[in-house]
């Protein structure tokens, strides 16, 4: 008679109680046709006759009405300012900024960074290099090269090194474990 629909919203399973209630069914057998259409993610019989109870007591609408609670500590200051400790150091730890920032608990303070700010943990870990013998002894030889040139040619030859102009880029370029 009826398709099986997997996993379905509160607001289908009202609306069938709310029109099979405006029928005059009874709850029981509301109960039953929800389970036949939606098998076992249907409504408990409880929560039909509390649904039930509810539209018969004058309710008509079948959405969940906003609850009371404690009021959200996030704002948009916050979230900048948290940013702004972020951009400062990117190498951070929710600990460093629970210490920067101590009125936040650390719970929120990972929910703006993550849901808020959409930052992403990187694992990456400073190495220091070890340069060879071999390795020293080519850059010793390159900055003798570069000195040399310097005493032979003067500025002229600082004039012929290509610099790049520092440009800022929202970009995180994660660094390597070697």
């Amino acid at each position: 008679m009826f398709e099986t629909i997997a996993d379905p919203t509160d607001c289908e399973e009202r609306s069938v109680i709310r029109f099979l209630n405006a029928k005059n069914v009874k709850p029981a057998e509301i109960h039953r046709q929800l389970i036949e259409i939606y098998g076992e993610y249907a409504m408990t019989d409880g929560m039909v006759r509390k649904w039930v109870r509810q539209f018969n007591d004058g309710r008509t609408n079948v959405h969940d009405e906003a609850r009371g609670g404690r009021p959200s500590v996030v704002n948009d200051g916050l979230v900048a300012k948290v940013n702004e400790k972020i951009r400062e150091n990117s190498r951070f730890t929710i600990r460093m900024l629970c210490d920067e920032i101590p009125q936040i608990s650390i719970t929120v303070l990972h929910e703006i960074v993550t849901n808020r700010l959409n930052y992403l943990k990187l694992c990456s870990r400073w190495v220091p290099k070890m340069l060879t013998d071999v390795h020293r002894t080519k850059r010793l030889g390159r900055a003798l090269t570069f000195l040399t040139r310097y005493s032979e040619e003067g500025n002229e030859f600082l004039n012929k090194i290509v610099t790049g102009d520092e440009t800022w880029v929202y970009h995180v370029a994660p660094e390597s474990k070697q």
